[in-house]
């Protein structure tokens, strides 16, 4: 009999949930190209999902580390690598999708050309947060589909 490793359901979670953080950055990129129109829904769940995959990823960085990490290295030096860039990428992600978020929420409490501006920054904060978190999740189905847990 086989005992289900908790960290490899941990780590399939993850990879579902990143795909649906990326999926749902890509909504207030949309939505936010009218610097008017009102996205709350939207920006809340974008950020809340990419905060849920990047909590999830960092609680299992350990185990990568201890168990996957110097495996991966030694057999496939480039996906050790692919996945060095896609913590990067995730970062990113993750910073810019907050960052969109207070650019949003910031220009809730403006009137005028600056609630214009943080309008468009948060557009393009979702953009590219968006871009990048769709890479991390093909990264991530790369890396995966090489060696889980």
């Amino acid at each position: 009999m086989t005992l289900i490793d908790p960290v490899r359901i941990q780590e399939h979670v993850h990879g579902h949930i990143g795909w649906l953080a990326a999926i749902s950055l890509i909504h207030p990129a949309i939505v936010l190209r009218r610097t008017k129109r009102r996205a709350h829904l939207a920006v809340g769940l974008a950020v809340g999902m990419v905060t849920l995959a990047g909590g999830l990823g960092v609680s299992m960085y350990p185990d990568y580390r201890d168990r996957l990490r110097q495996s991966i290295f030694q057999h496939a030096k480039v996906i050790g690598y692919l996945f060095e860039r896609k913590e990067h990428l995730a970062f990113g992600a993750f910073l810019l999708a907050w960052a969109g978020t207070g650019a949003y929420l910031a220009a809730m409490k403006l009137e005028g050309d600056t609630r214009e501006r943080l309008r468009r920054a948060a557009h393009w904060a979702f953009v590219a947060a968006a871009a990048m978190a769709v890479v991390t999740a093909a990264l991530g189905t790369v890396i995966a589909a090489y060696k889980t847990f």
